[in-house]
C-alpha cells in the first residue's frame, strides 16, 4: 500500500500540501481531484521519485513498478508500434541481454533468456501493442510509421499506449483523455476496468472517473480528504460536510452572539460583574471557525445577441474535402436559434471538417451554404488558443473588442472567468492551457455571438469552469455545434446528436449510451472483416499481375500527399526545435528582470509565431493524412 504520513510539499514559494495524510491500498483505483494548482501533479512527481517531500514520510513498497504517461515524446524514426514495445521495460531489457548472449555465442544464456520472455509472454508484445494502439484509435497502416510523423496530439496516444503496455504495479495517469476521442475513451474506461495493480488518475472527466475509480482523494487548502467511492460519491459526500459544518458554524455564532451580549449589558454592573467575567472567558475558550466554503465559483452568462436571424445557417448537398478529396458528401443542416447539436463519430471521420465549414474557414467544394444577415459566430477550437498575442494581457485583449468600456466593468467581467488581481495585466504568452482556453472563451462570450461553434472546448478546463460553461450554454438563446469528449457536458448542453461517419453527416436517434453500442458493433464488424480477408485466398480472384499493376496506380496516387506529408513533418520538427530553445529561455529566472524586458518580448512573439507555424503545420498534415486515409479506405 502507499502510507503518506503527515507529508508537506513546498514548489517554489506556494505551500501545496501541509500535515496531510491517506492511505491507498493496492488494488485500489483512486481519483486524485482538486482545483488547477493545488499540487495534484506534483504529488504524482512525489511518487515517482522526481522529487521529495519538504517535511512528513512517504513510503510503498520498493519493488513496485511505476508507469506513468511521459509528457514529450522526441521526434524518433521508430515506428510507432516499436516505440510502444519499448515501453516495456523488461522485455527491451531481455531483448537487449539476448543480444548480448548471442553476441558471445552463450547457448545456456540464450536459452535462459528465451524461456524468460516466454514466461513474460514477450514473444506476443507486438500483438499485445497492436491492440492497445487500435484501441486508441490508430489504424492499421499507422502502426508503421516513425513517430516524428505524428502530431502532438497523436504522440500523446503514443505515450499513453507505451504506459499501457508496461507490466506496473502503479499507474499513473494525469489527464489521459485530453487527447482522446469517445471511442478511444470508452476502450481506455474498460481496460483500466480490467487493470489488475493501482492505479491514481487525474482527470477534469465526470463520466470518465465515476466510470473507473473506487476511491477519491481531494486536495483541498493543502490537506488530502479521503473518499470511498467514485466522484458522484465524492460529491455528495462533500456537499454534506459543507452543510454540517456551515450547520455548526452559524450554532457556534449564535453562541458568541449570546455570550457577548450578556457582557455588553452586565459588565458595568457590580452585581453582576462576576457572572459577565465568566462569560469573557467562556468566549474566549470558544474556538472561532471560518465558515467552509468552497473556492469561489466562476460565474459568466451569454450577453444577449444583437439579433436571431431563422434560419442562422442553411447547408443544401454540400460536399467538404481538401483538393479533389472529398471527405463529406450530401450535408443538409439547417441551425436555427435553439438549436443543440452534438457530434459524433470516430477521430478522423469529419467532425472538426464540419465544423470550419460551418465557421467559414473552409469553403465547400460543391453545393450551397447560405448564411442570415445578422450572423455571428463565436468559433472555439484548439488553434484559437493560438490567436492570443503572447505579448498582451487579458485586459488588453478584451480592451480590443470595446475600447470605450471602463477598466472596472471590464475587470468584474474577467473575474467570473478567474482573472483576478495582477493577471488581468500579465502578459498572455506563459499562461497554462487552461488559462489560455478561459480568455478565448471570454472574448467569444463577450463579443454576443449568435452561433456557437465549440470543437472540444472543455480541454484545459478543470470541472469548476466546465460547470459554469454548461450553466452558461444552458441559457444560451442561439444555436450551438458542440464536438466534445466529456460525456456529462454533452448530456447537459445538447438537445440532438448528428454521426459523421462513412463520409455522411445524419441524426442520430440514441442516446451516448446507444453510440457506445454502435462503436462496439463497429469494432466488432471492423475485426470480423479484418478476420475474413486474412483468411480468403486473394490470388484466386485477381491476378498478381493486376495486383501489382494496382499496387503501383496507388502508389503514383498516393506520392504527393506523402510527399506533402513529409513536408509538414519537416515544419512541425523545426518549430517544435525552435520552441524548446525558446521555453528553456522563459523558464530562465533572469529573463523577467526588468532590463532584459525587450528580449522578454521577443521571445514571447516569436513564441506565438513558433506555436502557429506548428499548429498550421498539424493542420496541414492532419489534412493530408486524411486524404491518404480515406484513400487507403477507398482501396480496401
Amino acid at each position: 500500500m502507499i502510507q503518506a504520513e503527515s507529508i508537506s510539499l513546498i514548489r517554489g514559494a506556494k505551500q501545496l500540501l501541509q500535515q496531510s495524510s491517506f492511505t491507498i491500498y493496492a488494488g485500489q483505483r483512486v481519483g486524485l481531484v482538486g482545483a488547477n494548482g493545488t499540487g495534484k501533479s506534483s504529488l504524482f512527481a512525489l511518487l515517482r521519485g522526481e522529487i521529495k517531500e519538504d517535511a512528513g514520510n512517504l513510503q510503498f513498497p520498493a519493488a513496485w513498478r511505476i508507469a506513468a504517461v511521459a509528457q514529450e515524446t522526441p521526434a524518433l524514426d521508430a515506428t510507432a508500434l516499436a516505440y510502444v514495445v519499448s515501453g516495456d521495460q523488461e522485455y527491451t531489457a531481455l531483448n537487449q541481454a539476448l543480444a548480448a548472449a548471442e553476441q558471445a555465442d552463450d547457448g545456456h544464456k540464450i536459452a535462459a533468456i528465451h524461456g524468460q520472455l516466454d514466461a513474460i509472454g514477450g514473444y506476443q508484445i507486438e500483438a499485445r501493442a497492436a491492440s492497445l494502439l487500435a484501441g486508441l484509435g490508430f489504424s492499421q497502416a499507422q502502426l508503421q510509421k516513425p513517430v516524428r510523423a505524428f502530431s502532438g496530439g497523436w504522440r500523446m496516444r503514443l505515450n499513453l499506449a507505451q504506459a499501457l503496455i508496461a507490466r506496473s504495479d502503479l499507474l499513473l495517469l494525469d489527464e489521459p483523455t485530453n487527447h482522446l476521442d469517445l471511442d478511444a475513451i470508452y476502450w481506455l474506461e474498460n481496460w483500466l476496468l480490467r487493470y489488475p495493480g493501482t492505479l491514481i488518475l487525474i482527470s477534469h472527466d465526470r463520466d470518465f472517473l465515476d466510470a473507473v475509480i473506487t476511491h477519491t482523494i481531494h486536495i483541498d487548502r493543502q490537506q488530502t480528504h479521503s473518499y470511498s467511492g467514485n466522484y458522484t460519491s465524492f460529491q455528495r459526500q462533500r456537499s454534506e460536510q459543507l452543510a454540517q459544518h456551515r450547520q455548526q458554524y452559524e450554532k457556534q455564532q449564535a453562541q458568541r452572539a449570546h455570550l457577548q451580549s450578556f457582557i455588553d449589558r452586565f459588565k458595568a454592573k457590580a452585581t453582576k460583574a462576576k457572572q459577565a467575567q465568566s462569560r469573557v472567558k467562556a468566549l474566549e475558550k470558544l474556538t472561532l471557525s471560518a465558515p467552509l466554503e468552497d473556492a469561489q465559483a466562476f460565474e459568466f452568462s451569454f450577453r444577449p445577441p444583437n439579433k436571431l436571424p431563422n434560419p442562422l445557417i442553411e447547408m443544401e448537398k454540400l460536399q467538404a474535402g481538401y483538393g479533389d478529396t472529398v471527405i463529406l458528401h450530401n450535408i443538409h443542416l439547417n441551425l436555427v436559434p435553439g438549436s443543440r447539436i452534438g457530434l459524433l463519430g470516430h477521430n478522423g471521420a469529419g467532425k472538426s471538417t464540419l465544423m470550419k465549414l460551418l465557421a467559414g474557414e473552409m469553403q465547400p467544394l460543391a453545393g450551397q451554404r447560405r448564411v442570415s444577415a445578422g450572423l455571428e459566430i463565436g468559433y472555439f477550437a484548439q488553434h484559437q488558443l493560438e490567436t492570443l498575442h503572447p505579448e498582451e494581457s487579458p485586459m488588453a485583449h478584451i480592451q480590443r473588442l470595446d475600447p470605450s468600456a471602463s477598466e472596472q466593468s471590464l475587470r468584474d467581467y474577467l473575474g467570473g472567468f478567474g482573472f483576478h488581481g495582477d493577471s488581468v495585466f500579465a502578459p498572455s504568452g506563459p499562461f497554462s492551457g487552461g488559462e489560455k482556453a478561459r480568455l478565448v472563451l471570454a472574448l467569444i462570450v463577450y463579443q454576443k455571438p449568435n452561433l456557437l461553434l465549440l470543437d472540444e472546448p472543455t480541454n484545459h478546463l478543470d470541472l469548476d469552469i466546465r460547470e459554469a460553461l454548461i450553466r452558461a450554454l444552458q441559457d444560451f438563446t442561439g444555436a450551438m455545434v458542440i464536438v466534445s469528449h466529456d460525456r456529462h457536458f454533452l448530456r447537459a448542453t445538447v438537445d440532438d446528436f448528428y454521426l459523421v461517419a462513412n463520409q455522411r453527416v445524419e441524426g442520430f436517434d440514441g442516446s451516448l449510451e446507444d453510440y457506445q453500442q454502435w462503436v462496439e458493433d463497429q469494432r466488432a464488424e471492423s475485426k470480423a472483416q479484418a478476420n475474413a480477408a486474412s483468411q480468403s485466398d486473394s490470388p484466386d480472384k485477381t491476378s498478381k499481375k493486376e495486383a501489382r499493376q494496382a499496387a503501383a496506380d496507388k502508389r503514383k496516387l498516393m506520392k504527393p500527399l506523402q510527399d506533402k506529408i513529409k513536408a509538414a513533418e519537416r515544419l512541425m520538427q523545426q518549430a517544435e526545435t525552435e520552441l524548446v530553445k525558446v521555453h528553456d529561455r522563459l523558464s530562465a529566472a533572469d529573463i523577467y528582470d526588468a532590463a532584459n524586458k525587450d528580449e522578454l518580448t521577443q521571445l514571447l512573439k516569436r513564441q506565438g509565431e513558433l506555436q502557429q507555424q506548428l499548429e498550421d503545420a498539424e493542420a496541414d498534415w492532419l489534412s493530408h493524412s486524411e486524404q491518404l486515409d480515406m484513400m487507403q479506405v477507398d482501396d480496401a
